[in-house]
């Protein structure tokens, strides 16, 4: 069931798992929470930025000059799958990190 949850959201599973994102992060990589601004004050990964999902659209010509890949994570990885989702779409570089502590498990590691 899990690995149905990652193939469908983009998770560390299916075709993110071929890539290493902690070295993409080293390389320039933008890490991106895309969870509320509430969520976001209560703990983030380091070096995070907050674009809530809700925001992600309104944000993209801002994200596209960064022309760097985007690491995106959220409480469970849903989220920032469909961010990740989107993200492609729009012709950016994107991974789903997964929930936070993947996210800070993936930044220690």
């Amino acid at each position: 069931m899990f690995n149905i949850m990652q193939k469908l959201f983009g998770g560390s599973g299916s075709s993110a798992a071929a890539v290493d994102m902690k070295a993409l992060i080293a390389n320039g990589a933008k890490i991106v929470d895309v969870r509320t601004p509430a969520e976001f004050a209560e703990g983030y990964a380091e070096g995070a930025v907050n674009i809530p999902l809700q925001a992600l659209q309104q944000h993209l010509p801002e994200i596209m000059k960064w022309n760097a890949p985007v690491v995106a994570y959220c409480r469970s990885g849903n989220r920032s799958g469909i961010a990740a989702q989107i993200l492609k779409a729009s012709g950016v570089e994107a991974y789903n990190a997964g929930s936070l502590g993947q996210m800070n498990a993936l930044l220690k590691g």
